[in-house]
């Protein structure tokens, strides 16, 4: 029998549920335009910030908004990063014939002695040697100059222990493309490692959606310890570093990033290639390359709107989804997926995505960006039909009353 707080809980949800919203599995509710409007709270649905409008950046909230939002002040730990919409259907029944499969799913651009350490503490995490190793898809000149097959030729040459391991798979675009391939491989269980600053996020992440994405008795994260080489700070060895080397033309730090198991020449090799990948030119900003060396240039180019514009395609690096922005808030950004997936990304931890499979986004007023650009024959037609008495406009009154007789 629900008790009393449970039976408000779920007339909050059902509520919810009848108009629409979408849950941030924090007591959030956000419309389909990805607009953050109620929270429950005492097992109601409590609305606030009525004076946004979809498509632009929010307006600043009030103190009690603040609270009704759950924003918390200035260098306080942010909530882990979740998608918050459209759930897919159940898994597929698959008969349970393996134990447990030990997972680390990263970027790895480029591969660091830092990431030695990641992959030994999964090798050591696994079960009876049954792990695996995959490189997220993630390629652009800024952040991630390598590509996949790369990546995953030197991460072979620097960790010649773990080359077997080392998957190259251009279907494991994101962590739950990885997960799911477990469960239809027969997994019974599933164990994610990554940095002690990512455990939380990939904790709920996993946890959220087994049973709706893939089906696993048991789920584990497990942390590779507190220095993640994955992770855009100053202390231990990073890819971040590493890539902050290159662009200054520093050889002899990027050399000390480098794994002794790799030789001399190839690591040589390898600085030059991601110098070039990265055409790095004068003028160039330490923001686009490492923004946690410079959140400051981050922020303001973000504040001014000189980067990710809404409707724009990005990728979240620790996941892998890639999405179009719907909503700029203060620090992040929600996106949708081209399967109607939402998902909220931290400014840090997105880059612009090249992905050209993707629809064309259409926003509030119904018509794609692309049919929208000044001087076009397609704006000329969208903008007579708004004209009384344009022979455009006519023609569309009319096509629009045949149909309505029909």
């Amino acid at each position: 029998m629900k008790s009393f707080f449970q039976f408000l809980e779920s007339t909050a949800v059902q509520q919810a549920t009848r108009m629409g919203l979408n849950s941030d599995g924090h007591g959030g509710w956000y419309d389909k335009k990805g607009e953050f409007v109620a929270k429950t709270e005492k097992g109601q649905l409590k609305f606030f910030n009525k004076r946004q409008k979809v498509g632009e950046r929010d307006p600043a909230q009030t103190e009690t908004e603040k609270g009704l939002s759950g924003v918390k002040p200035a260098g306080a730990q942010q909530p882990a990063q979740e998608p918050v919409a459209k759930l897919p259907e159940a898994p597929p029944e698959v008969e349970k014939t393996k134990g447990t499969l030990t997972v680390a799913f990263g970027r790895f651009n480029p591969p660091t002695t830092g990431h030695e350490k990641l992959l030994n503490q999964v090798a050591k995490s696994s079960d009876e040697d049954d792990y695996i190793i995959v490189p997220s898809r993630s390629q652009d000149a800024k952040k991630n100059p390598l590509d996949a097959d790369s990546k995953v030729s030197v991460m072979r040459q620097m960790f010649p222990k773990h080359s077997e391991k080392i998957v190259n798979d251009p279907a494991n675009r994101t962590i739950f493309d990885v997960l799911k391939k477990a469960h239809n491989d027969g997994y019974a269980g599933v164990r994610v490692v990554g940095g002690a600053d990512r455990q939380k996020e990939f904790d709920k992440l996993v946890n959220n959606y087994n049973g709706k994405l893939y089906q696993f008795d048991k789920v584990e994260v497990v942390s590779a310890g507190d220095r993640d080489p994955d992770a855009d700070d100053v202390t231990g060895m990073s890819a971040s570093k590493q890539r902050k080397a290159a662009a200054e033309g520093d050889l002899k730090s990027f050399m000390k990033g480098v794994p002794s198991s790799m030789e001399k020449k190839a690591a040589e090799e390898l600085y030059k290639n991601i110098r070039k990948a990265m055409n790095i030119k004068e003028g160039w900003n330490l923001w686009e390359i490492a923004p946690k060396f410079d959140w400051e240039g981050l922020r303001e180019n973000y504040i001014d709107e000189k980067i990710y514009q809404i409707g724009q395609l990005v990728e979240n690096l620790n996941t892998g989804f890639i999405g179009r922005i719907i909503r700029r808030g203060a620090n992040h950004l929600i996106c949708v997926t081209e399967d109607n997936f939402m998902f909220k990304s931290w400014i840090k931890d997105v880059t612009e995505s090249k992905k050209e499979s993707y629809k064309p986004f259409t926003d509030v007023s119904g018509v794609p960006a692309d049919q929208r650009l000044v001087g076009t024959d397609s704006l000329r037609k969208y903008t007579e039909t708004m004209v009384p008495g344009s022979a455009y406009g006519k023609h569309f009154l009319n096509k629009y009353r045949k149909k309505s007789k029909e």
